[in-house]
């Protein structure tokens, strides 16, 4: 006789399993007690005929079986959330659960005040906004809106392309009071230069586009960007700010004017999401709030530059 199915809620603790590392600490984070979590796993080893986990030291390891179910857990998870966030939305009027994603330095510095303008104009919405600088796969529904600094690559999605976001190297105005303004990049040497920790191809095929600068080590280095904008904001250096930010605060000055990246900025959403009015309506104000911004961004380049970027 065939075991039955496992439960749903079973895969959810074995998720957190994998994520906590431990029977107790993913008891805590689901707010379960300890027991009931173990249980969870012991019939979900026993209805899938699998050992999921062993002992170790640092506490539970998990087996090959239990690594190769975790993305299958991931997507169960992520069409959980899913459900829940549609099911949020039934009924009349725009209400309901829309999940965006979004970079770390668009989702603490942009998003806000246009989600100020969304919520003041639709109360009964609710917005989970996740910071990530990675890509989110809208397909697999980890996200219902995605606002993202490339050209999206997957079929089935609604996208509408920003424009080109552009960032300059920026130094705050007491720091150059302190040293003297660079003229040419060769003069980047002698100054504290903030930057990534990993050097990526990208960031690496970048700093190639300034004589000099890609064999000078940064001073100050940080993988998160925010950690970066900090360090510019409060005067340790000169580093990479988006323009549109820059212009915000009038003791930030810009260096090597004739320098810039731009960055692709595309709002996409799911096309299953079409007939949602709510995240219809998000998607549309994230488009304008967005277009604002761009535009922001890109009164503060050269004229050579502007000439170059497409808006669509």
């Amino acid at each position: 006789m065939d075991k039955p199915d496992p439960d749903w809620s079973h895969y959810r603790s074995f998720l957190a399993v994998l994520e906590e590392g431990s029977l107790s600490a993913a008891a805590r984070a689901l707010g379960l007690t300890q027991p009931t979590l173990g249980r969870h796993i012991d019939e979900l080893q026993y209805r899938l005929g699998l050992s999921l986990f062993t002992r170790s030291q640092s506490g539970l390891a998990p087996t090959d079986a239990a690594i190769a179910l975790r993305p299958h857990a991931e997507a169960l998870k992520a069409a959980t959330a899913a459900i829940r966030r549609a099911a949020s939305g039934v009924g009349t009027g725009i209400r309901g659960s829309v999940r965006i994603t979004a970079s770390e330095v668009i989702g603490v510095e942009v998003l806000p005040s246009i989600l100020r303008r969304l919520r003041e104009s639709y109360p009964d919405l609710e917005i989970e906004l996740v910071l990530s600088n990675r890509v989110e796969n809208l397909l697999r529904r980890d996200s219902d809106i995605a606002v993202r600094m490339v050209a999206p690559s997957q079929d089935a999605l609604i996208a509408k392309r920003i424009g080109d976001i552009h960032l300059g190297l920026f130094a705050h105005a007491d720091y150059l009071e302190r040293r003297a303004m660079p003229q040419r990049p060769a003069d980047l040497a002698g100054h504290d230069l903030i930057g990534v920790d990993t050097i990526t191809p990208d960031v690496r095929s970048m700093l190639e586009r300034l004589s000099g600068f890609a064999d000078n080590i940064f001073h100050l280095r940080s993988d998160n960007h925010l950690a970066q904008l900090a360090m510019v904001r409060n005067g340790l250096g000169i580093g990479l700010c988006q323009i549109g930010l820059a212009r915000r605060n009038d003791r930030l000055v810009r260096v090597l004017a004739d320098f810039s990246v731009p960055l692709d900025t595309w709002v996409t959403m799911h096309e299953d999401l079409r007939d949602s009015l709510r995240c219809r309506v998000v998607f549309d104000v994230l488009v304008a709030g967005m277009k604002e911004y761009w535009q922001e961004s890109r009164s503060g380049l050269p004229a050579s530059d502007q000439k170059i970027v497409r808006h669509e």
